[in-house]
């Protein structure tokens, strides 16, 4: 990668990153129907932001697109993942393997994306030295040894929320600096740790306001008729 790339990578704001994933699902299933190019009013539909919005966060990318023609569907893959540091295979610690452990250990989407799920980790004496998808859940105790052993970067937690903050902090303290936490409790990390929440509790929640929301504008449009 050039410094330039560097740069420009380096100045990508964070709702920005978050959009390119969006962006990156979507060129994905475009590709798989053999589509070639695509606009940019077509690729902001389907990720539901406007075109101007996609055009700008693309252009922290350096690809602008041809007028008239659009986006090279293999070209803008290409560049958001590099971009997205997709073009490097990382390896994962799961550390938790209950129900939502089991389930994400099974998510083939990893591993189509550049994540390869290198090891299982659990502090319940039932689960340690059981098999899950192949994968031999390891005592926790050892979280040192396993990181070492697979170059570990990434750790997500699925650990019930009164283990997260300690079991975060052991990351942490074995050089882990990025973790997905699906513990429905707010963790702390030191700044250079890259922390992301998936709170699918609160998910939920949002769901039910915009039902809730719905109900009472049928409610009311009902009672005007």
């Amino acid at each position: 990668m050039t410094a330039s790339r560097d740069a420009r990578d380096s100045r990508v704001p964070e709702a920005t990153v978050a959009r390119l994933a969006t962006y990156l699902r979507v060129l994905t299933t475009v590709a798989d129907r053999a589509v070639v190019t695509v606009s940019s009013e077509e690729l902001a539909a389907v990720a539901g932001v406007n075109s101007a919005k996609l055009r700008k966060d693309l252009s922290y990318l350096g690809s602008y697109g041809i007028r008239g023609v659009g986006y090279d569907v293999g070209t803008l893959t290409e560049q958001i993942s590099r971009t997205l540091g997709l073009t490097v295979h990382r390896s994962v610690a799961l550390i938790g393997v209950g129900n939502l452990g089991q389930a994400l250990a099974g998510y083939a989407g990893f591993a189509t994306r550049g994540f390869r799920i290198a090891a299982l980790l659990d502090a319940d004496p039932v689960r340690v030295g059981s098999h899950v998808r192949g994968l031999l859940v390891r005592d926790i105790a050892e979280l040192d040894d396993v990181v070492a052993e697979n170059a570990i970067t990434i750790g997500v937690l699925a650990v019930p929320a009164s283990a997260a903050q300690d079991v975060c902090d052991r990351l942490v303290a074995v050089g882990v600096t990025s973790i997905l936490n699906f513990a429905p409790v707010v963790l702390a990390v030191p700044p250079h740790v890259h922390l992301r929440k998936v709170d699918l509790a609160a998910e939920l929640q949002i769901l039910s306001f915009h039902e809730t929301r719905k109900a009472a504008a049928a409610l009311s449009e009902a009672a005007r008729a």
